[in-house]
């Protein structure tokens, strides 16, 4: 057994090219992992082996890899930073104790760096920051520390402060013991010396000590006194403090450096060591009921003794099989075992087992609590699964993840193409849970839906260059939805007498608009038995059946209330299916008169442009009918936050970059559902009913 204080489950994440993937290929090479450095930019870096990375030089999976420093052992998650694979990066902080939040020297807080903080806050998970790329034009720690305070509301402990600025970056200042390293032009990370602090920093150091002693006594009242008493404590117990602050987000040690250069990387080692929890130091995850979802008051002690309880976190398709991620939180997995997935309730067998290194493996024998493995050939285990001891049933907390909001349709150029189509989208769903796909009956065309265009695009491309499937593609749609205006009062009755037994069902009933984002409720207040009780789950069923389907173009239906009042029946001839049948017609008959409307996903947007476009950008989303919310001046630019509807936000990157001269950016994510504007609305429903025409 191995001792779990040595572990560390960290992930790596950040906005877009803030530096993650060089990042992680640095701690590999310093750990010794790899003996060639990849760069990101040759499309050759260790994480990033599918193809489609290393074309874009963006990372689309997070990757698991494991490495070993100064006798601790490391698993280390690099996760995407583009908003479309935001789900990878919200299901590795699950399973990850401390994570590194890499930003941009030059760049700062950007819109997708706040969004994963957002993620990992939520997670609670323990997290240094690491300002990356200070070799760079227009770099500026102390600007991006500013940021990381206001933008972020974070609380950063500056541990090291540079040494140089832009092309002059040479090394950092370690605060804590009082020392400079310095590294020489080879580029190569060891090639550092220890040397005095630069007496022009002599000043800044004491200074940032300072503070950051005040910060770290904090946590320890004895110490605080005695420090308040003129008395400084030592560095153990500075370190004992920031740990303990650390762990519980009260405050996150700050590091700086340059990745590419590999300058500053050792500290970052250290500090992972030093301050983020070992698995045994983060709080247990809960038990759930698996019925309601709610917890049990339980927790996973994480412990080798307690039974197996363990999450599949991932699934992925490779050239060795189905390999699924999992976590282990408790217990001990073997090779051989059989255990329980308490989501479908089957047994699986445990065959092979690996280690991770990026895309090579170790074959493993037993993994325990703390352990971050894959098992290979696992054949009904989907992402977000509890694996436990079969004696011991169990539900961990599962994973929520964000509904798809563009779909595009998608036929084989082929007719041999479907069948593999098929196989290679069912994998691909189990593969990434934000991205699902669903036949059209009427025209039987593939709907793919997901995140947003890259998203697709490069799904399309696995698509066609993984599995060989040559596709056409539609037009992206848009997923509209439709509710109603106005509360209608109305009958419907079903008959049909054709000797022997008929049918027969009479319901009374109001339909009236619901709460926003209320979905379907159904009441009955009927009293007398004029409806007898064991018909209304027919009547709710056969309301819920229609809202799949609105009366205007198809579009599921949001936000009804149906109340049951009052109605009748036949002793003979009544029955769940008449009454099922009845509440269909009622859907039909009363649903036009009820006001119905169009809804559309409206987008909370978030644009970074240089100050000199913002006239031009701000013009443009309100060409977009978009509503402007905020507007926040950085060093580097200005942020624009704002509402916009989904469907006129296609193509925006192409136009975005045109106005800013490549320089802009944005990320943007579902934030609800609003009404159409009315000639918007016609448009839609004549483009829809032209559609079904040509069907």
């Amino acid at each position: 057994m191995t001792d779990l204080s040595k572990y560390r489950n960290i992930g790596i994440f950040a906005h877009v090219d803030a530096g993650k993937t060089t990042t992680t290929e640095r701690i590999l090479k310093l750990t010794g992992q790899i003996h060639k450095t990849g760069e990101v930019h040759d499309g050759e870096s260790t994480t990033d082996f599918m193809e489609q990375e290393a074309e874009r030089g963006i990372t689309i999976q997070s990757a698991a890899v494991s490495c070993f420093w100064k006798d601790h052992r490391f698993n280390v998650i690099d996760t995407p930073g583009h908003v479309d694979f935001t789900v990878e990066v919200y299901r590795s902080l699950k399973v990850l104790d401390g994570g590194i939040g890499v930003f941009c020297g030059s760049g700062g807080v950007e819109p997708q760096s706040e969004t994963n903080w957002r993620y990992a806050n939520e997670s609670e998970v323990a997290r240094i920051i690491f300002v990356n790329k200070l070799d760079r034009m227009g770099a500026d720690f102390f600007n991006v520390v500013e940021q990381v305070k206001n933008v972020l509301g974070a609380n950063p402990v500056v541990m090291t402060l540079p040494i140089g600025r832009e092309d002059e970056f040479v090394g950092v200042v370690d605060i804590l013991n009082r020392q400079a390293y310095v590294w020489d032009d080879t580029g190569l990370p060891e090639n550092y010396e220890i040397k005095e602090v630069p007496e022009d920093m002599l000043e800044q150091m004491e200074e940032y000590r300072e503070m950051m002693i005040e910060t770290a006594v904090e946590q320890d009242d004895d110490l605080m006194m005695a420090y308040m008493d003129g008395e400084e404590p030592s560095i153990e117990d500075i370190k004992r403090c920031l740990r303990k602050g650390t762990r519980d987000c009260s405050f996150f040690p700050t590091f700086c450096g340059s990745a590419f250069k590999n300058k500053g990387m050792q500290l970052v080692l250290d500090a992972v060591v030093d301050y983020l929890p070992s698995p045994t130091e983060v709080d247990p995850q809960p038990l759930t009921d698996k019925e309601t979802g709610e917890p049990t008051g339980e927790v996973a002690t994480v412990s080798a003794d307690e039974p197996l309880r363990a999450l599949a976190f991932k699934i992925m398709d490779d050239r060795f099989g189905a390999l699924t991620f999992i976590r282990i939180y408790s217990g001990v997995m073997k090779k051989g075992d059989t255990i329980l997935n308490a989501a479908t309730g089957k047994t699986e067998r445990i065959g092979r087992m690996v280690e991770m290194q990026a895309d090579e493996r170790n074959e493993l024998t037993s993994a325990q609590a703390g352990d971050i493995i894959a098992v290979v050939g696992m054949k009904n285990v989907q992402t977000g699964h509890t694996l436990c001891d079969v004696k011991h049933e169990c539900t961990l907390e599962p994973m929520i993840f964000p509904v798809p909001v563009i779909s595009i349709a998608v036929s084989p150029k082929d007719k041999g193409g479907s069948e593999k189509m098929g196989i290679a989208i069912g994998k691909m769903v189990a593969e990434d849970p934000s991205f699902q796909v669903e036949t059209d009956e009427d025209s039987g065309e593939t709907i793919l839906k997901g995140m947003g265009e890259l998203h697709l695009d490069i799904k399309v491309d696995i698509l066609k260059r993984t599995y060989g499937v040559d596709l056409i593609v539609g037009q992206p749609q848009v997923a509209y939805r439709e509710t109603i205006t106005q509360p209608v009062e109305d009958s419907f009755t079903h008959k049909k007498q054709s000797g022997g037994s008929g049918q027969f069902g009479k319901i009374d009933y109001r339909i009236k608009p619901g709460e926003p984002n209320s979905g379907f409720t159904f009441t009955s207040t009927v009293v007398g038995g004029n409806v007898p009780k064991e018909f209304w789950p027919a009547i709710e069923k056969g309301f819920a059946g229609m809202m799949e389907t609105g009366v205007l173009a198809g579009f599921p239906t949001l936000d009804v209330e149906v109340e049951l009042f009052d109605g009748g029946f036949h002793a003979v001839d009544s029955s769940a299916i008449a009454f099922e049948i009845a509440a269909k017609g009622a859907f039909r008959q009363s649903m036009p008169k009820a006001g119905p409307q169009l809804l559309e996903p409206i987008m909370k947007v978030d644009v970074f442009t240089p100050e000199d476009h913002v006239g031009d950008v701000i013009g443009d989303l309100n060409r977009r009918r978009g509503m402007i919310k905020d507007q926040q001046a950085g060093a580097t630019g200005v942020r624009i936050k704002g509402d916009v509807p989904l469907s006129e936000m296609f193509g925006y990157i192409g136009t975005l970059r045109t106005m800013t001269s490549g320089r802009g950016q944005f990320s943007m994510e579902f934030a609800h559902y609003a009404p159409c504007p009315a000639n918007v609305a016609e448009k839609v429903i004549a483009e829809v009913k032209e559609r079904n025409a040509k069907k």
